[in-house]
């Protein structure tokens, strides 16, 4: 299949990036949210990603223009009937994905492919909101997405090994390495990943060390680039609960109760850097 256009629905911190390195690919990118004002935060963070670029001699002002001018603003989803792609990077909620799937199998072409950039919730249950569940699949980039080079793809019960193939074959052209992952919660990347950070809050919980110590140990003696919490501080607690609490309930494992003290920090709206506190303070 041959897509041209894609819409990215969120304009946060994910969609930004999603829409910056699909714009740098080439495509025509719509870059939707809720009001303008998220849109045009979400085009400042590129513009001044594309700026330090330019600095840096990566790209040139020209190039960086081009980039740019493949880049349209939305704040109206009946947008999504001019697209051949849409890759949804809303808040990590069930009935929120569902609810916009909904409307988005409503307006979009009978071709268009419906992909979510969840990090944790069922591809098939997404699916199951549309009447094209064969053309809907998981796409979920890391954070940030500029610079992490891995996609995780994953395939609900009903996607086609056409659209597989297709997605597969956009992530190379975004200049990232695709992963196939089939539909279990948390795929591969949190179902590793979520149950070492909350293993770090229960060691910081139960007083075995500080939190400068824990991640210290876990940076110096295997060789991570950053401690579980202030890694867990850069995604966000509230994230970081969710995507347990999906692991929690997907598996019905205790093995993934999230940590009293995770649950505490997030009551207290402390959630990492975007909240200016979670277990390190942030000015």
């Amino acid at each position: 299949m041959n897509v041209k256009k894609i819409m990215v629905i969120g304009a946060g911190q994910m969609g930004s990036g999603i829409a910056q390195v699909c714009a740098q690919a080439g495509y025509s990118v719509l870059l939707n949210d809720l009001k303008q004002e998220f849109v045009q935060r979400g085009l400042s963070v590129i513009k001044k990603n594309l700026s330090r670029q330019v600095e840096k001699e990566r790209m040139t002002p020209q190039q960086m223009e081009e980039v740019m001018s493949n880049l349209t603003t939305s704040t109206d989803l009946n947008d999504a009937k001019s697209v051949d792609l849409i890759i949804e990077a809303a808040v990590e909620n069930m009935e929120i994905k569902t609810k916009i799937f909904s409307q988005l199998d409503e307006i979009a072409q009978e071709h268009t492919i419906l992909a979510s950039n969840t990090s944790s919730l069922p591809i098939t249950e997404i699916a199951a909101a549309t009447k094209r569940p064969e053309k809907v699949i998981g796409m979920h980039f890391m954070n940030p997405v500029p610079v992490m080079k891995l996609v995780e793809i994953i395939r609900g019960l009903a996607t086609t090994d056409e659209v597989y193939e297709t997605i597969e074959e956009i992530t190379k052209t975004l200049k990232k390495v695709p992963v196939e992952v089939n539909d279990f919660p948390g795929f591969v990347s949190n179902r590793v990943l979520m149950p070492m950070i909350n293993e770090a809050v229960f060691t910081l919980y139960e007083g075995v060390a500080s939190k400068e110590a824990i991640d210290e140990v876990m940076k110096l003696g295997m060789n991570h680039p950053m401690g579980p919490l202030t890694l867990a501080d850069f995604i966000g607690l509230d994230t970081c609960l969710y995507i347990m609490e999906t692991l929690h309930e997907g598996f019905g494992d205790d093995k993934y109760r999230p940590c009293p003290l995770l649950r505490k920090y997030v009551k207290a709206g402390w959630l990492g850097r975007k909240s200016g506190r979670g277990f390190y303070e942030y000015n």
